[in-house]
């Protein structure tokens, strides 16, 4: 009973982690990005070039309508319903989200608060609207991913080429769908600088993404390749004040034993361990990498 309640709690968490970084999405993109014809990629780029393209008189939140649920029909049909599933969320809610805050960009709603482009500082106005639509698109996007759940849209169609294209990344793909969209931009919206501003929006969503998403540990793990595991973890432990796992290892090459230590630590006790490393073994091969997350003792509590 009390591992249902966790599980129970977990899923209500992460419901509405992915639930409000979708409404954060939402609200930067509907604010920032879509008012100045920021391209950044994504759904919202191609709603931007549908608009100017098509003859149709359709309001932009229509055509993110549409694309956003073609989308996520497309990923159900070809990935199939665990996919789906994740996505559901986002995909459910974005459109509505999206519909709703961009008729705060009407100049008779709030007096026209949100309306940037009538503010009295409006030659930074489209500046001041690439940096903060690409921190709160990061951010939403980023509370999307820690609840376990994924934005969709032009992601979809990464996954569904990967599936195709078995040695393609899915990290490769999207950006490339992502430059295509931004490379049609330039020439559609016929705008440079917009266009140049659109690319510095969608670094600065990047950057917060890996912030928030995978910058949420101060902590870096170590792998160390040594001959000398024991006089190294017995130092890791008395100077750094931290403990080590000792792992049995096998070169492929070489086919000999080795010993591998395990050590996680942060910046600060960065150089306190390469120098512990050089002085017991200077032929050590040693891999850092930054932890996504670390919990236990020393570190932090685990959380539900």
């Amino acid at each position: 009973m009390q591992k249902l309640n966790i599980d129970w709690k977990r899923t209500i968490k992460n419901c509405i982690l992915v639930l409000l970084g979708t409404a954060i999405l939402a609200f930067g993109t509907a604010i920032f990005i879509v008012p100045f014809d920021l391209i950044t990629g994504g759904v919202s780029g191609l709603a931007i070039i549908f608009e100017q393209l098509l003859p149709w008189d359709i309001h932009i939140d229509v055509y993110i309508g549409i694309l956003t649920w073609s989308l996520f029909f497309l990923g159900l049909i070809f990935l199939g319903k665990r996919f789906a599933t994740k996505t559901l969320i986002s995909s459910l809610f974005y459109p509505v989200f999206f519909s709703l805050f961009y008729k705060l960009v009407d100049p008779n709603v709030l007096n026209g608060l949100f309306v940037l482009q009538n503010s009295a500082y409006k030659e930074i106005a489209v500046l001041l609207a690439a940096v903060f639509g690409g921190v709160l698109v990061g951010l939403g996007c980023a509370l999307s991913f820690l609840g376990g759940g994924s934005t969709g849209g032009v992601d979809i169609l990464a996954f569904m080429i990967c599936k195709w294209f078995k040695r393609l990344r899915s990290t490769h793909v999207i950006f490339a769908i992502d430059a295509i969209v931004i490379i049609l931009g330039i020439f559609i919206i016929n705008d440079v600088v917009l266009s140049m501003l659109g690319i510095v929006s969608a670094f600065i969503c990047s950057l917060m993404i890996d912030k928030v998403f995978l910058g949420s540990s101060s902590a870096y793990v170590a792998q160390i390749i040594t001959d000398n595991s024991e006089s190294v973890s017995q130092r890791v432990i008395k100077e750094m004040d931290r403990t080590a796992t000792i792992v049995d290892v096998v070169g492929a090459y070489s086919k000999s034993s080795k010993k591998m230590v395990i050590v996680s630590c942060n910046i600060r006790e960065y150089a306190m361990l390469m120098n512990i490393v050089n002085k017991e073994d200077k032929k050590a091969f040693i891999t850092i990498f930054k932890a996504h997350e670390t919990h236990g003792e020393g570190w932090t509590k685990n959380a539900i």
